[in-house]
């Protein structure tokens, strides 16, 4: 790979999306993760879902790493309680509930 395509690749926006149905499994899940299209289109449907988006790039860059539909570590759950309480403030302060 060029100096050029690593630069660019660098730069470009990343994005995960958790879900978390305690009914299911004990800790959230990776659920999407992409860079450039892949990512925009992630932050678009949650846009259009209405989904708070919290933006932590080393998070993302840690998330990222994980594979797909797998539970997040133990070793993670204290960033991820970060997250969640966002979304669940965001969902408050919007007058939501969440189940």
């Amino acid at each position: 790979m060029s100096e050029q395509d690593k630069k660019r690749n660098s730069s470009l926006k990343k994005a995960v999306a958790l879900k978390y149905d305690p009914a299911q499994n004990d800790a959230p899940v990776l659920a999407a993760k992409g860079t450039g299209y892949l990512a925009e289109r992630i932050l678009d449907l949650a846009r259009e879902h209405e989904i708070p988006v919290q933006e932590d790039a080393a998070l993302v860059e840690v998330l990222s790493k994980l594979d797909l539909d797998r539970q997040i570590p133990p070793e993670l759950y204290n960033l991820v309680a970060e997250i969640l309480s966002f979304i669940y403030r965001a969902d408050r302060d919007a007058g939501g509930t969440l189940r």
